[in-house]
């Protein structure tokens, strides 16, 4: 548990949330240390002991850290002074240069999260600019490990790229669960069959990768020449690989041109 003291600008959204409810949950932060901002001044957060603003200049001015987590394009209409304090982005595209010259604040960690910190599992990677000491830097982690995982990472850059590639959260598990299950289906399995085989695959029986390499699972069952090795040498042949890696340069060049907006 810290002394500091916590304020989260949209800290009833999904995001901001669900960081909140976690960092209450595991007693990184008290009740007492955490402040919130919504427009009404409202939230079941407060029955928790939270204390909820309407105002952000004031939740800055009792907070030591600020975790700015709004839409991107709601920045610039937020106006506030955090010299002195510790600001953290969620915000995909904005620089860190940029938000500590329009705030004042003496760092600025730029993080990632994804949508899976809902069920505390997601994985975020931070970049730090300006002056943070070790404690503070580990707070930082301590923090976004309240919500699954965490990494400092350290050159800005990485987190443009990384937005496209842990950002997206469940995105991708879900198109490719969407995609088995469409294709089994145009292949006369019924819809449920369908439906329920290609979530096992990519809910279930992803699991064992938790404590397996992926390369060796991968290399072994191509070695044993069977179905799956077959269905493996046909995504390998269709460059599957390579349609990965341009899908997330596209989503990095989105999260740069944002820096440049």
């Amino acid at each position: 548990m810290t002394n500091e003291t916590l304020g989260i600008i949209g800290g009833t959204g999904w995001l901001g949330g669900s960081i909140a409810k976690a960092v209450l949950a595991k007693g990184l932060f008290p009740a007492g240390k955490l402040v919130v901002s919504n427009r009404s001044g409202t939230h079941p957060l407060a029955q928790q002991g939270a204390s909820l603003v309407t105002d952000n200049q004031a939740l800055v001015d009792r907070s030591d850290m600020v975790i700015i987590a709004v839409r991107p394009e709601h920045f610039a209409s937020l106006h506030i002074n955090a010299a002195g304090k510790t600001i953290i982005s969620l915000m995909a595209g904005i620089t860190a240069q940029t938000i500590a010259a329009q705030t004042s604040a003496s760092a600025v960690v730029r993080a990632m999260p994804n949508a899976a910190v809902e069920i505390e599992q997601s994985f975020t990677p931070w970049y730090c600019f300006g002056a943070m000491d070790a404690l503070g830097k580990n707070l930082v982690q301590r923090l976004f490990e309240c919500v699954g995982t965490a990494a400092e990472v350290q050159e800005e850059g990485f987190i443009d790229y990384l937005s496209a590639l842990s950002g997206t959260g469940p995105a991708f598990p879900a198109l490719l669960l969407t995609a088995l299950s469409n294709q089994a289906i145009a292949a006369g399995i019924p819809a449920d069959i369908a439906q329920l085989a290609a979530k096992n695959v990519v809910v279930n029986s992803s699991q064992l990768l938790a404590s397996r390499d992926p390369q060796e699972i991968i290399d072994a069952l191509v070695a044993y020449r069977g179905v799956t090795a077959a269905a493996l040498q046909a995504m390998t042949h269709g460059h599957f690989s390579a349609l990965i890696g341009r899908a997330l340069q596209e989503g990095a060049a989105v999260a740069r041109k944002g820096l440049q907006s």
